[in-house]
């Protein structure tokens, strides 16, 4: 089974898009799974995973409705509300829809570095587990030392960290800083770690595969590949690859991995992280 743990769709909107700039003109139309499925199929790739891209709970439910239509999504990623002073409630709410595996929090927009281990925040995480909800993490590096205290204060919540918490590839810069902080919330063994989002972190037009490498050797050093998750960030990621490149970067480093290595990255673990139904004959439910 092998699994895509990281795209996104949407009906283009000016207004709910606004992070789409001029510069990423050519994101701006619809992307759908229909637009996806010849990329799954040219690539090998049995199935995906859903990630919210707006925050509502109206991404959700658009999300959950395109999953309930098309089995190769394997599993949503969606957003609510966790300051909310009724996230039970809501989470309830959700928690029906078998197809809705976690969700996340555009936490790097938040003017404040300390976002995620804010007192209400943190309230609205301890809900997740009871209800079985994984969380992934978007941030930048200057928010790792919240993310490792949110992950320290709720050890039986799974985290993944999303695109490697968005290193500075193009300029290099801080690299030193970001290893520090990415090898110290590894020690946290409910923490996992998306392959993703690496071409649109470098330079988009002159990047070079040899540029992900140093960033690769820190995650593969400190998660481990029963950690680590392949996902493409389809189609964010066309802004400076396609999607056979993407995963042609990964491919290329785990060259010299063991099989059980490749096959974990590729969909073993995105099974187990995102805790999906498999069925006798190895594919999601």
């Amino acid at each position: 089974m092998r699994i895509d743990a990281h795209q996104h769709f949407w009906n283009f909107d000016p207004a709910r898009h606004a992070w789409i700039t001029e510069e990423m003109s050519l994101l701006k139309r619809d992307f759908l799974p229909v637009d996806l499925l010849p990329e799954l199929e040219a690539n090998g790739i049995d199935a995906s995973v859903a990630v919210q891209a707006e925050q509502s709970e109206e991404e959700t439910r658009f999300l959950l409705r395109l999953a309930e239509n098309n089995s190769r999504i394997a599993g949503v990623v969606g957003w609510v509300d966790l300051r909310s002073p009724d996230v039970e409630k809501r989470l309830g709410n959700f928690s029906d829809h078998k197809k809705l595996r976690g969700f996340r929090h555009i936490a790097q927009s938040e003017p404040d570095d300390r976002f995620l281990a804010s007192a209400a925040f943190v309230r609205g995480m301890s809900k997740l587990a009871a209800f079985g909800f994984s969380y992934d993490i978007l941030i930048y590096p200057r928010q790792l030392a919240a993310a490792r205290e949110l992950a320290e204060r709720l050890p039986e919540q799974r985290f993944v960290i999303d695109h490697l918490a968005k290193p500075d590839i193009k300029n290099g810069a801080n690299q030193k800083e970001w290893a520090h902080h990415m090898r110290a919330i590894a020690q946290n063994g409910n923490v996992f770690c998306k392959i993703s989002g690496l071409v649109t972190e470098a330079d988009w037009v002159s990047w070079k595969t040899d540029d992900f490498r140093e960033y690769l050797d820190v995650v593969f050093d400190a998660f481990g590949t029963d950690r680590l998750l392949f996902g493409s960030d389809w189609p964010v990621c066309l802004l400076a690859a396609s999607y056979r490149r993407v995963k042609q970067i990964v491919e290329e480093y785990v060259a010299g991995q063991a099989d059980t290595g490749k096959e974990k990255i590729f969909g073993e673990n995105a099974v187990r992280f995102y805790n999906f139904p498999v069925s006798a004959h190895g594919s999601a439910d």
